[in-house]
């Protein structure tokens, strides 16, 4: 079921499913716009799965023994969304994307740093994240917290929730209105398909928006 959400979901796209959800009264779902992908032409889709970090002094061995259990207990078809509480030290990097990309991870949202993009873009694992840094967790973070409920910018996203990334930047799809979310944004690239069917015609822009009720 849930893949099958996911499929019709990565056939949409930001904008359409933020306007759909505008109209719908939601408010919250848009991830700030610093999150920027790794692979500008690649979507990523898939309900969350979420991880929380905290920051402090650690013993080396005890942060790697945290960061791969996090790796071990990562969801296949999901997508790893990240508030790891800091912006001193990468969030994900080559090893960490490898693992989950063969787990069947979907790809990463992360409110923080990555390092090893160039592995990453090789890899084909999607990630959206602030900048980055060769920094490593080892001996200065640790999970606090997975499959619990977490913010990131003005959005509170829990386990479940989808997650939907194109080049536009990032949105968040409460679980209880998935279906209705894809069903309406579905209906409404079907109209704007006739608008810009219409506008390449000829069509005057108004007159377009007054047939069809969208622009």
């Amino acid at each position: 079921m849930s893949e099958d959400l996911t499929l019709r979901l990565e056939r949409c796209y930001t904008g359409i499913i933020h306007d759909v959800m505008r109209a719908m009264g939601l408010t919250d779902f848009t991830l700030p716009p610093e999150l920027r992908p790794l692979l500008p032409g690649t979507k990523l889709a898939g309900p969350a799965f979420t991880v929380e970090g905290k920051t402090g002094e650690f013993d080396a061995h005890e942060t790697l023994l945290g960061w791969t259990g996090l790796l071990s207990a990562a969801r296949p078809g999901h997508v790893w969304v990240c508030q790891p509480n800091t912006e001193e030290v990468a969030l994900m990097g080559e090893l960490s994307a490898e693992t989950l990309k063969n787990k069947g991870v979907r790809g990463c949202v992360i409110d923080g740093l990555s390092r090893d993009t160039e592995f990453m873009i090789e890899m084909g694992f999607q990630a959206y994240f602030k900048a980055y840094t060769p920094r490593d967790i080892v001996g200065f973070w640790l999970p606090k917290t997975i499959d619990e409920p977490i913010k990131i910018g003005t959005v509170w996203i829990r386990p479940g929730d989808y997650i939907l990334g194109d080049r536009d930047g990032v949105v968040r799809i409460p679980i209880e209105v998935i279906e209705e979310v894809l069903d309406k944004s579905e209906a409404a690239i079907s109209t704007e398909n006739k608008v810009r069917t219409a506008i390449l015609a000829g069509t005057d822009p108004q007159a377009a928006y007054l047939q069809f009720g969208k622009f």
